[in-house]
C-alpha cells in the first residue's frame, strides 16, 4: 500500500478518534440521558474544550471528503509520486496537530495548521494537472 493510502487510512482513524473525543466531552456536559435519548428539541450548547472539539470534528468532516477523493483519484490514475506522498503526509500530520491546538484555543496557530493541511490536499491534486 502506498503512502497516500496509508495516510488516508490513518486519517480515518484520526476522524474516529476525534468523534470519540467530541462525543465523550459532549456527554460529560449534556449528560448520559441526553446522549442515550432521542435528542428531541434543542441541545444545551457546549462550552469550552467540548465546544472546540465539536467544532474541530466538524472542520475535519469538511476537509476529509476532499482529501479522500484526491487520494483515491491520484491512486486510481496511477499518478502517485514523492510529491503526492508528501502532500498526503502534510494533510494528515497537520490534521493531527490541529486537534490539540484547537482544544487549547490557540487562534492563529490553528489557522496556520489548517492552511498546511489544505496545502497538502492541493499537493496531492496537482499531480492530476
Amino acid at each position: 500500500m502506498g503512502v497516500e493510502l496509508q495516510m488516508l487510512a490513518w486519517a480515518v482513524v484520526l476522524g474516529l478518534a476525534q468523534l470519540m473525543i467530541a462525543a465523550t466531552l459532549g456527554t460529560q456536559q449534556r449528560g448520559l440521558g441526553w446522549n442515550a435519548g432521542a435528542r428531541d428539541g434543542e441541545a444545551r450548547p457546549l462550552t469550552g474544550v467540548a465546544a472546540r472539539m465539536d467544532r474541530a470534528l466538524h472542520n475535519f468532516r469538511e476537509t476529509f471528503g476532499f482529501f479522500a477523493a484526491a487520494v483515491l483519484v491520484v491512486v486510481i490514475a496511477q499518478k502517485t509520486s514523492a510529491h503526492t506522498a508528501l502532500g498526503a503526509q502534510l494533510y494528515f500530520w497537520a490534521r493531527v496537530a490541529y486537534v490539540p491546538v484547537y482544544a487549547a484555543g490557540i487562534p492563529y496557530l490553528r489557522t496556520l495548521i489548517w492552511a498546511a493541511a489544505t496545502a497538502g490536499m492541493v499537493m496531492v491534486l496537482l499531480a492530476l494537472f
